[in-house]
């Protein structure tokens, strides 16, 4: 099978790329690895409440007649130039493609702590996927900590769902966020967002220091100014930001920028024919991420009028992606978190204390097996940058679990 416009994501920007491509006449085929459009922002689910423009950009995006939509795929590997093989619940096989649009999002940045492996213990975006999954959290006691503004997003959706948030640490200052507070006058629309989500609990110049508990988490400690506090809870919730999801990107040869995929006016790669958008390029919101899927969605048809009468657009959001880098960096005293014993890598059981001689990613597999396991160095890879100053593992096929007879169905072509 091959199409003209290929493009990965489903999320807002994934969204906005197919609709700016579709009136050209293009085959496009868009590909994404949850259940249904809409990325992890709009994720659907029993309890999910999405936005009445997620609903409308579904619809439309499912109507298109030049539009295929395969959900529940996920990229496994390059298959040669120009293809990639995918696998979903069924079958695997390849598909082809003249143009490439990435839009693969972001993930959490999880940073290691003591207990911080304890059942209880999630990401604050994994906290909200896990609720509009169909998680029970009603009469739950809720600590959500990190940075960013997704905590207060996490803390809304758990609230919603009958939870008790007790509290919401953020690691940056008050003055971080009163000047913060004050750009954003510039984004309306962005103000009454964060008043709608504003919470007593709520707490700058915070951060977590240990989750407590013997055999499930029983309470958690929290740095609060100059004091220390323990707060009893049932679930904790840690998010320290984004990190851009550009494993697919490193593997086809895309160039990165500051740990994004770098990408010029026209949101192309430095890859000929291939095109970034969305919280892969750098996050910043999903307004953001929407003009620049349609910046490449029509740059990537040759459509570049189009294209450029976005480009004032995208300026004003990527004022409001500046605004947030600068006000929620995160504070030195975070990588003094992780203690001896406390693990690093997960998937492997390896410690701080067998990484903190080492002098880099190669010397660290040298002596552990970190960054071998199941999520091939995706946590403990920006858990090392950031404490470390590591330069993250290079991304090596396959890019996720696939079954053995989707690789073997490539060999079979290749031969």
């Amino acid at each position: 099978m091959k199409v003209d416009l290929l493009i990965i994501g489903a999320g807002p920007a994934g969204m906005a790329a197919a609709l700016a491509a579709a009136p050209s006449g293009a085959r496009i085929a868009i590909i994404d690895d949850n259940p249904a459009p809409g990325g992890q922002i709009w994720r659907d689910g029993p309890q999910a409440h999405l936005p009445e423009k997620a609903r409308r950009l579904r619809e439309v995006l499912t109507e298109g007649h030049d539009i295929q939509v395969f959900s529940g795929t996920r990229v496994v590997a390059t298959a040669g130039a120009g293809r990639l093989l995918l696998e979903d619940a069924e079958r695997g096989w390849t598909l082809a493609y003249d143009t490439l649009i990435l839009c693969t999002g972001a993930r959490e940045q999880l940073l290691p702590f003591p207990g911080w492996t304890l059942p209880g213990v999630t990401g604050a975006g994994g906290l909200q996927a896990l609720i509009k999954g169909g998680l029970p959290v009603a009469g739950e006691r809720i600590v959500i900590a990190g940075s960013g503004p997704l905590l207060l997003a996490s803390a809304a959706t758990a609230r919603r769902a009958g939870a008790t948030v007790l509290r919401i640490a953020e690691q940056a200052s008050l003055a971080a966020m009163a000047g913060f507070s004050a750009r954003l006058l510039r984004w309306p629309g962005k103000v009454m967002q964060a008043v709608g989500l504003l919470d007593a609990g709520y707490r700058t110049s915070s951060h977590v220091l240990a989750a407590l508990g013997r055999d499930r988490l029983e309470a958690v400690r929290l740095q609060q100014g100059e004091k220390v506090v323990e707060v009893p809870c049932d679930r904790l919730a840690c998010g320290f930001g984004l990190i851009p999801n550009t494993q697919l990107g490193e593997l086809l040869g895309c160039r990165l920028e500051q740990q994004a995929i770098a990408v010029d006016e026209w949101q192309a790669c430095s890859l000929e024919h291939h095109f970034a958008a969305g919280e892969c390029t750098g996050f910043g919101g999903s307004e953001l991420a929407l003009v620049e899927g349609a910046i490449a969605g029509h740059a990537a048809v040759g459509r570049q009028d189009l294209a450029r009468a976005l480009w004032p657009r995208r300026r004003h959001w990527q004022g409001f992606a500046d605004a947030l880098a600068h006000s929620f960096t995160l504070a030195p005293a975070l990588k003094t978190l992780a203690q001896p014993d406390t693990l690093v890598c997960r998937c492997e059981d390896v410690p701080f204390a067998e990484l903190a001689n080492c002098r880099d990613w190669t010397d660290a597999k040298l002596h552990s097996r970190c960054g071998m396991g199941a999520c091939q160095g995706r946590v403990c890879g920006a858990a090392g940058q950031f404490l470390f100053g590591w330069t993250p593992p290079a991304p090596r096929p396959p890019l996720t679990l696939a079954r053995i007879e989707t690789l073997a169905g490539l060999e079979h072509e290749d031969a």
